[in-house]
């Protein structure tokens, strides 16, 4: 299959947590990168956080990703794509608000690839590990693996529409825009030159480099930490009990060079995942570190917790084979960026 060793890659949604990483990353390892953004301002971010690679950094403004023919432009003499663009976070009405536009914008970026990218070899989607898990009884407890999809997500939004729980839609929303990728790269790769990969992260937790200028306007996944570890916005049992599997982004950065690069990864679907956590596994940490800092549960005992969301992630160990971070390490170099930002 194949792969992209080095060369420029176009990253859509250049502006948001991870996919700032995935940039810097990318120009670290001596690609080119074009940042795709929807906004001006966005574009003036990142043209001075990168200012110090010249010319191997170049943004573009695409303002609404669902338009046909959107990324025509966009896609024009790059190597491989990073698609990053797509709607986050939990919302409480429509679901199609979330749906909609992640299924459109990966149909509009795989189409500008079929019709214009002439030079593209890969193509890099980013997904959630949120497409590939579903709730578990606590009698019935596995590890789930690429094979898995998270049917009841989707059955949640068809049968209860609005009323459906929040991330219920999120998940729907990047299991149908992942099958819309696989559909369409099925459907065309006799006729592209470039093959498909996915990656699915677990949540993602480590410093910053997007453009946030208070926590209150934190990505998802990164004002659930700070609300558990610094805010104490977070109950004593949900800091015991609630956690996932996790990753540090510039893992999850990593990862997605990695993927380009590596030619046994194409029309691959991997879950990108460090460890299992629970909150208080950040609080304790934190605390120590910070003596200010909430304690949280002084109860909590990690060695019998419960954990609902455990992956096998043997398929990204045999091709990556990345020296994940330690959690100690995140959440360190997490609250010394908080600390620079005042947020401590």
């Amino acid at each position: 299959m194949p792969a992209v060793p080095i060369g420029k890659i176009l990253v859509t949604g250049a502006n948001g947590y991870v996919s700032v990483w995935i940039v810097k990353t990318f120009l670290e390892h001596g690609f080119a990168v074009r940042g795709a953004v929807r906004s001006e301002r966005k574009a003036t971010y990142l043209g001075s956080l990168f200012q110090s690679y010249g010319d191997k950094f170049d943004v573009v403004v695409v303002e609404d990703i669902t338009k046909d023919g959107a990324f025509d432009e966009a896609v024009k003499d790059v190597d491989g794509i990073v698609h990053t663009a797509s709607p986050v976070g939990i919302i409480q009405g429509d679901a199609a608000e979330l749906i909609l536009p992640a299924v459109q914008g990966t149909v509009s970026i795989l189409t500008s690839a079929l019709k214009r990218g002439t030079s593209v070899q890969r193509i890099v989607w980013v997904g959630s590990a949120g497409s590939v898990f579903e709730e578990q009884p606590d009698s019935n407890l596995k590890a789930f693996t690429e094979a898995d999809w998270n049917e009841p997500a989707i059955r949640e939004v068809e049968t209860k529409g609005a009323t459906a729980s929040g991330f219920a839609k999120y998940s729907a929303s990047k299991t149908l825009a992942e099958r819309a990728a696989w559909n369409f790269w099925n459907k065309y790769r006799a006729e592209v030159a470039w093959d498909l990969v996915v990656l699915n992260p677990t949540y993602v937790f480590g410093p910053i480099l997007h453009d946030v200028d208070r926590p209150e306007n934190l990505n998802a996944s990164m004002r659930i930490f700070y609300d558990a570890a610094v805010a104490d916005a977070r109950d004593k049992e949900t800091l015991a009990t609630w956690g996932s599997s996790w990753v540090d982004v510039r893992d999850v950065g990593l990862a997605h060079v990695l993927a380009m690069q590596t030619p046994g990864a194409g029309g691959e679907r991997i879950i990108i995942s460090n460890d299992v956590y629970k909150l208080q596994d950040f609080v304790d940490i934190a605390h120590r570190l910070y003596p200010q800092l909430p304690a949280g549960s002084i109860d909590y005992d990690p060695t019998v917790a419960t954990h609902y969301q455990v992956f096998d992630t043997s398929k990204q160990r045999k091709l990556f084979k990345i020296n994940f971070c330690p959690m100690e390490t995140m959440v360190k170099d997490t609250l010394e960026d908080f600390k620079a930002r005042g947020w401590i």
